[in-house]
Protein backbone atom coordinates (compact mmCIF):
# COMPACT_ATOMS: atom_id res chain seq x y z
CA UNK A 1 0.00 0.00 0.00
CA UNK A 2 1.30 3.44 -1.30
CA UNK A 3 1.98 6.20 1.88
CA UNK A 4 0.90 9.31 0.53
CA UNK A 5 4.06 11.31 1.08
CA UNK A 6 6.19 8.71 1.26
CA UNK A 7 7.70 8.91 -2.40
CA UNK A 8 8.86 12.66 -2.32
CA UNK A 9 10.42 11.98 0.77
CA UNK A 10 12.46 9.13 -0.41
CA UNK A 11 13.31 11.00 -3.73
CA UNK A 12 14.38 14.08 -1.60
CA UNK A 13 16.63 11.19 0.02
CA UNK A 14 18.28 10.07 -3.20
CA UNK A 15 18.91 13.68 -4.08
CA UNK A 16 20.58 14.66 -1.21
CA UNK A 17 23.29 11.35 -1.69
CA UNK A 18 23.65 12.19 -5.15
CA UNK A 19 24.78 15.56 -3.93
CA UNK A 20 26.10 14.86 -0.77
CA UNK A 21 27.88 11.22 -1.74
CA UNK A 22 28.26 11.32 -5.39
CA UNK A 23 28.99 15.23 -5.84
CA UNK A 24 26.67 15.45 -8.76
CA UNK A 25 24.42 18.74 -9.23
CA UNK A 26 20.85 19.09 -7.93
CA UNK A 27 19.58 20.69 -11.52
CA UNK A 28 21.03 17.72 -13.34
CA UNK A 29 19.93 15.03 -11.39
CA UNK A 30 16.29 16.76 -11.00
CA UNK A 31 16.16 16.70 -15.43
CA UNK A 32 17.63 13.24 -15.72
CA UNK A 33 15.39 10.93 -17.42
CA UNK A 34 16.48 8.43 -15.42
CA UNK A 35 16.88 10.29 -11.56
CA UNK A 36 15.10 10.17 -8.56
CA UNK A 37 12.10 12.55 -9.54
CA UNK A 38 11.40 10.96 -13.30
CA UNK A 39 8.50 8.67 -11.65
CA UNK A 40 6.86 11.34 -9.50
CA UNK A 41 3.82 12.85 -10.61
CA UNK A 42 4.79 17.15 -11.05
CA UNK A 43 3.37 18.12 -7.51
CA UNK A 44 5.38 15.17 -5.94
CA UNK A 45 8.83 16.46 -8.17
CA UNK A 46 8.33 19.93 -6.97
CA UNK A 47 7.76 18.42 -3.00
CA UNK A 48 11.49 16.38 -3.53
CA UNK A 49 13.38 18.94 -5.22
CA UNK A 50 12.49 21.95 -2.67
CA UNK A 51 12.37 19.90 0.49
CA UNK A 52 16.23 18.63 -0.65
CA UNK A 53 17.10 22.21 -1.56
CA UNK A 54 15.85 23.62 1.94
CA UNK A 55 18.10 20.42 3.60
CA UNK A 56 20.94 21.38 1.88
CA UNK A 57 20.37 25.00 2.39
CA UNK A 58 20.41 24.92 6.64
CA UNK A 59 22.48 21.52 6.34
CA UNK A 60 24.66 22.65 8.79
CA UNK A 61 22.15 23.47 11.30
CA UNK A 62 20.32 20.52 10.80
CA UNK A 63 23.31 18.55 11.30
CA UNK A 64 24.24 20.43 15.14
CA UNK A 65 20.77 19.84 16.11
CA UNK A 66 20.86 16.02 15.15
CA UNK A 67 24.26 15.97 16.81
CA UNK A 68 22.62 16.73 20.19
CA UNK A 69 20.47 13.49 20.03
CA UNK A 70 23.16 11.02 18.09
CA UNK A 71 25.25 9.26 20.61
CA UNK A 72 27.29 7.80 17.29
CA UNK A 73 27.08 8.27 13.71
CA UNK A 74 24.31 6.51 11.75
CA UNK A 75 24.29 5.30 8.50
CA UNK A 76 24.26 7.40 5.84
CA UNK A 77 20.05 6.68 4.89
CA UNK A 78 19.63 7.07 8.27
CA UNK A 79 21.01 10.58 8.39
CA UNK A 80 19.53 11.76 5.29
CA UNK A 81 16.31 10.88 6.62
CA UNK A 82 16.41 12.59 9.82
CA UNK A 83 18.24 15.80 7.89
CA UNK A 84 15.29 15.77 5.74
CA UNK A 85 12.45 15.45 8.96
CA UNK A 86 14.42 17.90 10.62
CA UNK A 87 13.85 20.35 8.13
CA UNK A 88 10.39 19.46 8.05
CA UNK A 89 9.95 20.23 11.39
CA UNK A 90 11.81 23.35 11.83
CA UNK A 91 12.23 24.98 8.77
CA UNK A 92 9.23 23.95 6.91
CA UNK A 93 6.46 23.71 10.15
CA UNK A 94 5.18 20.35 9.10
CA UNK A 95 2.93 18.30 12.22
CA UNK A 96 5.40 16.52 14.52
CA UNK A 97 3.53 13.47 14.27
CA UNK A 98 3.62 13.57 9.90
CA UNK A 99 7.48 13.97 9.91
CA UNK A 100 8.54 11.62 12.62
CA UNK A 101 6.39 8.85 11.03
CA UNK A 102 7.79 9.53 7.66
CA UNK A 103 11.33 9.24 8.69
CA UNK A 104 10.44 6.22 10.50
CA UNK A 105 8.69 4.59 7.42
CA UNK A 106 12.02 5.89 5.11
CA UNK A 107 14.36 3.90 7.37
CA UNK A 108 12.26 0.85 7.26
CA UNK A 109 11.95 1.17 3.63
CA UNK A 110 15.80 0.17 3.24
CA UNK A 111 16.56 -3.08 3.88
CA UNK A 112 19.55 -2.31 5.49
CA UNK A 113 18.48 -0.04 7.69
CA UNK A 114 15.15 -1.43 8.93
CA UNK A 115 16.74 -2.45 12.03
CA UNK A 116 16.88 1.53 12.86
CA UNK A 117 13.70 2.18 12.78
CA UNK A 118 13.77 2.69 16.36
CA UNK A 119 16.40 5.01 16.55
CA UNK A 120 15.03 6.82 13.97
CA UNK A 121 11.60 7.54 15.79
CA UNK A 122 13.00 8.37 19.15
CA UNK A 123 15.17 10.95 17.68
CA UNK A 124 13.04 12.73 15.16
CA UNK A 125 10.72 13.15 18.12
CA UNK A 126 13.49 14.61 20.45
CA UNK A 127 14.07 16.93 17.35
CA UNK A 128 10.29 18.16 17.18
CA UNK A 129 10.70 18.51 20.99
CA UNK A 130 13.67 20.02 21.59
CA UNK A 131 15.17 21.47 18.18
CA UNK A 132 12.70 24.64 17.92
CA UNK A 133 14.55 25.79 21.16
CA UNK A 134 18.32 24.92 19.78
CA UNK A 135 17.83 26.05 16.37
CA UNK A 136 17.47 30.11 16.58
CA UNK A 137 21.14 30.24 18.92
CA UNK A 138 22.79 28.59 15.27
CA UNK A 139 25.01 30.34 13.12
CA UNK A 140 24.28 29.99 9.35
CA UNK A 141 25.25 27.07 7.21
CA UNK A 142 28.94 27.63 7.22
CA UNK A 143 30.72 27.45 3.59
CA UNK A 144 33.02 24.46 2.80
CA UNK A 145 36.82 25.65 3.33
CA UNK A 146 37.37 25.00 -0.52
CA UNK A 147 35.31 28.05 -0.39
CA UNK A 148 35.57 29.80 3.24
CA UNK A 149 39.18 30.50 2.92
CA UNK A 150 40.07 31.80 -0.29
CA UNK A 151 36.87 33.94 0.30
CA UNK A 152 37.96 35.10 3.78
CA UNK A 153 41.60 35.95 2.32
CA UNK A 154 39.50 37.98 -0.64
CA UNK A 155 36.77 39.87 1.48
CA UNK A 156 37.68 39.05 5.67
CA UNK A 157 36.10 36.78 7.78
CA UNK A 158 33.09 38.83 8.38
CA UNK A 159 32.12 38.80 4.64
CA UNK A 160 32.20 35.60 4.47
CA UNK A 161 29.82 35.26 7.64
CA UNK A 162 27.39 37.50 5.75
CA UNK A 163 27.38 35.64 2.70
CA UNK A 164 26.69 32.76 4.95
CA UNK A 165 23.75 34.44 6.20
CA UNK A 166 22.10 35.50 2.82
CA UNK A 167 22.94 31.77 1.24
CA UNK A 168 21.05 30.62 4.33
CA UNK A 169 17.95 32.90 3.56
CA UNK A 170 17.50 31.89 -0.31
CA UNK A 171 16.71 34.13 -3.30
CA UNK A 172 13.75 35.87 -3.64
CA UNK A 173 12.02 36.35 -6.98
CA UNK A 174 13.12 39.22 -9.18
CA UNK A 175 11.30 40.06 -12.61
CA UNK A 176 12.39 42.30 -15.46
CA UNK A 177 9.60 43.96 -17.15
CA UNK A 178 9.38 44.27 -21.05
CA UNK A 179 9.42 48.34 -21.81
CA UNK A 180 5.43 48.32 -22.86
CA UNK A 181 4.39 47.47 -19.33
CA UNK A 182 2.52 49.77 -16.72
CA UNK A 183 5.30 49.35 -13.74
CA UNK A 184 2.72 50.68 -11.30
CA UNK A 185 0.11 48.76 -12.06
CA UNK A 186 2.23 45.28 -12.59
CA UNK A 187 3.98 45.86 -9.34
CA UNK A 188 0.06 46.28 -7.57
CA UNK A 189 -0.80 43.51 -9.15
CA UNK A 190 1.80 41.42 -8.08
CA UNK A 191 2.49 42.82 -4.79
CA UNK A 192 5.94 43.13 -5.56
CA UNK A 193 8.59 45.88 -4.72
CA UNK A 194 10.02 47.83 -7.37
CA UNK A 195 13.89 48.45 -6.26
CA UNK A 196 16.49 50.72 -7.54
CA UNK A 197 17.44 49.47 -10.51
CA UNK A 198 14.07 48.85 -12.02
CA UNK A 199 13.42 44.97 -11.31
CA UNK A 200 10.34 44.24 -9.45
CA UNK A 201 10.77 42.04 -6.85
CA UNK A 202 8.18 39.51 -4.76
CA UNK A 203 9.25 37.93 -1.56
CA UNK A 204 6.39 34.86 -2.42
CA UNK A 205 4.43 33.17 -4.90
CA UNK A 206 3.37 30.49 -6.74
CA UNK A 207 3.44 29.26 -9.52
CA UNK A 208 5.16 31.57 -12.24
CA UNK A 209 3.62 31.18 -15.19
CA UNK A 210 0.22 31.43 -13.59
CA UNK A 211 1.35 34.77 -12.39
CA UNK A 212 -0.40 38.47 -13.61
CA UNK A 213 1.36 39.44 -16.88
CA UNK A 214 3.29 36.24 -17.83
CA UNK A 215 1.30 34.74 -20.41
CA UNK A 216 0.97 38.57 -21.89
CA UNK A 217 4.92 38.40 -21.91
CA UNK A 218 4.68 41.53 -19.64
CA UNK A 219 8.13 40.50 -18.01
CA UNK A 220 10.77 37.43 -17.47
CA UNK A 221 11.95 36.28 -14.38
CA UNK A 222 16.16 37.11 -14.07
CA UNK A 223 18.01 38.54 -10.46
CA UNK A 224 18.25 41.85 -10.05
CA UNK A 225 22.22 41.60 -10.30
CA UNK A 226 21.91 39.89 -13.62
CA UNK A 227 19.73 42.26 -14.82
CA UNK A 228 22.36 44.79 -14.84
CA UNK A 229 24.87 43.79 -17.48
CA UNK A 230 22.75 44.54 -20.60
CA UNK A 231 22.18 48.03 -18.38
CA UNK A 232 25.41 48.81 -18.85
CA UNK A 233 25.49 49.55 -22.42
CA UNK A 234 23.00 52.53 -22.56
CA UNK A 235 21.10 53.29 -25.93
CA UNK A 236 21.65 50.45 -27.80
CA UNK A 237 18.87 50.83 -30.01
CA UNK A 238 19.73 50.21 -33.29
CA UNK A 239 22.73 48.66 -32.64
CA UNK A 240 24.31 45.28 -33.37
CA UNK A 241 24.44 43.18 -30.47
CA UNK A 242 25.64 39.66 -29.38
CA UNK A 243 24.91 38.44 -26.76
CA UNK A 244 27.84 35.52 -26.03
CA UNK A 245 26.61 32.63 -24.15
CA UNK A 246 23.46 33.60 -23.91
CA UNK A 247 21.20 30.79 -22.65
CA UNK A 248 19.13 30.80 -20.47
CA UNK A 249 18.47 34.24 -22.39
CA UNK A 250 17.87 36.95 -19.77
CA UNK A 251 19.66 38.89 -21.15
CA UNK A 252 19.25 38.64 -24.63
CA UNK A 253 15.73 39.98 -24.09
CA UNK A 254 16.61 42.97 -22.35
CA UNK A 255 19.09 43.45 -25.85
CA UNK A 256 15.85 43.14 -27.88
CA UNK A 257 14.03 45.44 -25.87
CA UNK A 258 16.16 47.98 -26.10
CA UNK A 259 15.93 47.95 -30.10
CA UNK A 260 19.35 46.54 -30.57
CA UNK A 261 19.65 44.12 -33.28
CA UNK A 262 20.51 40.53 -31.36
CA UNK A 263 22.16 37.57 -31.74
CA UNK A 264 22.11 35.06 -29.43
CA UNK A 265 24.53 32.44 -29.18
CA UNK A 266 25.06 29.61 -26.91
CA UNK A 267 26.06 26.39 -27.72
CA UNK A 268 22.97 24.16 -25.95
CA UNK A 269 20.36 23.66 -28.17
CA UNK A 270 17.93 22.58 -25.51
CA UNK A 271 18.57 25.89 -23.56
CA UNK A 272 18.20 27.77 -26.87
CA UNK A 273 14.92 26.11 -27.40
CA UNK A 274 13.66 27.94 -24.55
CA UNK A 275 15.13 31.10 -25.32
CA UNK A 276 13.25 31.15 -28.42
CA UNK A 277 10.18 29.86 -26.46
CA UNK A 278 10.80 33.31 -24.11
CA UNK A 279 11.65 35.51 -27.02
CA UNK A 280 7.76 34.28 -28.74
CA UNK A 281 5.83 34.70 -25.21
CA UNK A 282 7.33 38.52 -24.95
CA UNK A 283 7.06 38.94 -28.85
CA UNK A 284 10.74 39.57 -29.09
CA UNK A 285 13.36 39.03 -31.22
CA UNK A 286 16.90 37.88 -31.89
CA UNK A 287 18.76 35.68 -34.33
CA UNK A 288 19.64 32.41 -32.26
CA UNK A 289 22.90 30.99 -33.20
CA UNK A 290 22.90 27.62 -31.67
CA UNK A 291 27.23 26.77 -31.89
CA UNK A 292 30.26 26.69 -30.08
CA UNK A 293 31.33 30.14 -29.32
CA UNK A 294 35.12 29.22 -30.02
CA UNK A 295 34.31 27.60 -33.56
CA UNK A 296 32.02 30.81 -34.65
CA UNK A 297 32.79 33.43 -37.19
CA UNK A 298 30.19 36.25 -37.15
CA UNK A 299 29.62 37.57 -41.16
CA UNK A 300 30.19 40.92 -39.60
CA UNK A 301 31.73 42.74 -36.64
CA UNK A 302 29.13 43.97 -33.84
CA UNK A 303 28.79 47.55 -32.52
CA UNK A 304 28.71 45.63 -28.47
CA UNK A 305 29.16 42.24 -27.43
CA UNK A 306 27.87 41.22 -23.63
CA UNK A 307 30.01 38.12 -22.08
CA UNK A 308 28.26 36.36 -19.11
CA UNK A 309 31.24 34.22 -19.19
CA UNK A 310 31.24 30.23 -18.11
CA UNK A 311 32.26 30.59 -14.47
CA UNK A 312 32.44 28.61 -11.08
CA UNK A 313 28.68 30.28 -10.03
CA UNK A 314 30.10 30.77 -6.64
CA UNK A 315 27.66 34.02 -6.62
CA UNK A 316 24.77 32.01 -7.08
CA UNK A 317 24.52 30.05 -3.85
CA UNK A 318 21.62 31.60 -2.74
CA UNK A 319 19.57 30.13 -5.81
CA UNK A 320 21.51 26.59 -5.63
CA UNK A 321 22.59 25.10 -2.27
CA UNK A 322 23.82 22.21 -3.65
CA UNK A 323 27.30 24.31 -4.79
CA UNK A 324 29.20 23.82 -2.19
CA UNK A 325 28.91 20.18 -2.55
CA UNK A 326 28.72 19.18 -5.64
CA UNK A 327 31.61 21.28 -6.63
CA UNK A 328 33.94 20.37 -3.88
CA UNK A 329 37.55 20.81 -4.82
CA UNK A 330 36.20 23.17 -7.84
CA UNK A 331 39.19 23.23 -10.14
CA UNK A 332 39.28 26.50 -11.60
CA UNK A 333 42.08 26.66 -14.33
CA UNK A 334 39.54 25.24 -17.21
CA UNK A 335 37.02 27.84 -16.72
CA UNK A 336 39.99 30.78 -16.59
CA UNK A 337 41.60 29.12 -19.76
CA UNK A 338 37.94 29.17 -21.41
CA UNK A 339 37.00 32.85 -19.94
CA UNK A 340 40.23 33.96 -21.67
CA UNK A 341 39.59 32.61 -24.91
CA UNK A 342 35.96 33.77 -25.02
CA UNK A 343 37.11 37.21 -24.15
CA UNK A 344 39.89 36.93 -26.91
CA UNK A 345 37.39 35.89 -29.39
CA UNK A 346 34.89 38.74 -28.52
CA UNK A 347 37.60 41.08 -29.01
CA UNK A 348 38.27 40.11 -32.33
CA UNK A 349 34.72 40.46 -33.06
CA UNK A 350 34.13 43.93 -31.72
CA UNK A 351 34.30 47.45 -34.18
CA UNK A 352 36.77 49.88 -33.19
CA UNK A 353 34.84 51.93 -30.68
CA UNK A 354 32.59 48.97 -29.29
CA UNK A 355 32.27 47.99 -26.02
CA UNK A 356 32.16 44.53 -24.50
CA UNK A 357 30.75 43.84 -21.15
CA UNK A 358 32.50 41.18 -19.60
CA UNK A 359 30.41 39.33 -16.53
CA UNK A 360 30.67 36.52 -13.86
CA UNK A 361 28.57 35.30 -11.52
CA UNK A 362 31.43 34.13 -9.90
CA UNK A 363 33.09 35.81 -6.58
CA UNK A 364 36.41 34.59 -7.02
CA UNK A 365 38.51 37.68 -8.37
CA UNK A 366 40.09 35.46 -10.17
CA UNK A 367 37.17 34.93 -12.72
CA UNK A 368 36.58 38.64 -12.70
CA UNK A 369 39.33 41.55 -11.78
CA UNK A 370 42.16 39.19 -12.62
CA UNK A 371 40.73 38.09 -15.78
CA UNK A 372 40.08 41.84 -17.17
CA UNK A 373 43.44 42.79 -15.80
CA UNK A 374 45.12 40.25 -17.96
CA UNK A 375 43.04 41.21 -21.01
CA UNK A 376 43.44 44.40 -20.63
CA UNK A 377 47.14 43.54 -20.32
CA UNK A 378 47.34 41.94 -23.64
CA UNK A 379 44.99 43.92 -25.17
CA UNK A 380 46.52 47.40 -25.23
CA UNK A 381 43.98 48.25 -28.12
CA UNK A 382 41.09 48.15 -25.19
CA UNK A 383 40.60 50.19 -22.38
CA UNK A 384 38.31 49.81 -18.73
CA UNK A 385 35.83 52.14 -19.12
CA UNK A 386 33.32 52.40 -15.20
CA UNK A 387 30.66 50.34 -15.12
CA UNK A 388 27.46 52.14 -12.82
CA UNK A 389 23.82 51.91 -13.29
CA UNK A 390 21.00 53.46 -11.64
CA UNK A 391 20.36 52.31 -8.30
CA UNK A 392 23.46 51.20 -7.31
CA UNK A 393 25.96 52.29 -4.77
CA UNK A 394 29.02 53.81 -5.91
CA UNK A 395 31.20 51.96 -3.15
CA UNK A 396 30.67 48.87 -5.42
CA UNK A 397 32.21 50.01 -8.07
CA UNK A 398 36.47 49.53 -7.84
CA UNK A 399 39.44 51.81 -8.37
CA UNK A 400 39.66 50.34 -11.91
CA UNK A 401 35.83 50.92 -12.89
CA UNK A 402 34.90 47.08 -12.11
CA UNK A 403 31.68 46.61 -10.85
CA UNK A 404 31.97 43.86 -7.71
CA UNK A 405 27.81 42.42 -6.40
CA UNK A 406 27.67 40.14 -3.34
CA UNK A 407 24.91 38.37 -2.32
CA UNK A 408 25.01 40.33 0.99
CA UNK A 409 24.31 43.94 0.04
CA UNK A 410 20.47 45.21 -0.05
CA UNK A 411 20.63 42.17 3.01
CA UNK A 412 17.65 43.72 4.11
CA UNK A 413 15.47 43.67 0.86
CA UNK A 414 16.64 40.41 0.17
CA UNK A 415 19.77 40.24 -1.36
CA UNK A 416 21.24 39.77 -5.08
CA UNK A 417 23.20 36.93 -6.59
CA UNK A 418 26.73 38.09 -6.98
CA UNK A 419 28.46 38.73 -9.95
CA UNK A 420 31.62 41.07 -11.90
CA UNK A 421 31.16 43.86 -14.63
CA UNK A 422 33.53 45.51 -16.40
CA UNK A 423 33.06 47.26 -19.47
CA UNK A 424 35.68 46.54 -22.13
CA UNK A 425 36.25 49.61 -24.90
CA UNK A 426 38.07 48.66 -28.02
CA UNK A 427 39.71 52.12 -28.74
CA UNK A 428 38.93 53.89 -32.13
CA UNK A 429 41.47 53.55 -34.75
CA UNK A 430 43.95 55.93 -36.39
Amino acid sequence: MAVPGLAPRLAAAALLRGVLEEGRLLSDLVQSSRGPLASLPPQGKARAQSLAAETLRHLGRIDTVLDQFLQKEPPAPVRNALRLATCELIVDGIAPHAAVDAAVRMVKNNRQTQHLSGLANAVARRVGEHGPEIWPDLAPTPLPGHLAKPLAKTYGAEVVRALEAAHEKGAPLDITLHPSVDVAALREALEAEILPTGSLRLQSWGQVSAMPGFDEGAWWVQDAAAAIPARLLGDIKGKSVLDLCAAPGGKTMQLAAAGADVTALDLSPHRMERVRENLARVELKAKIVVKNALEYTPAQKFDAILLDAPCSATGTIRRHPDLPYAKAGLALNPLLNLQKDLLGEAANWLKPGGEIIYCTCSLFPEEGEEQVASFLDTHPDFEQLAAMAEGLEPEWQDPQGGLRLRPDYWAGRGGMDGFYMARLKKKDQG
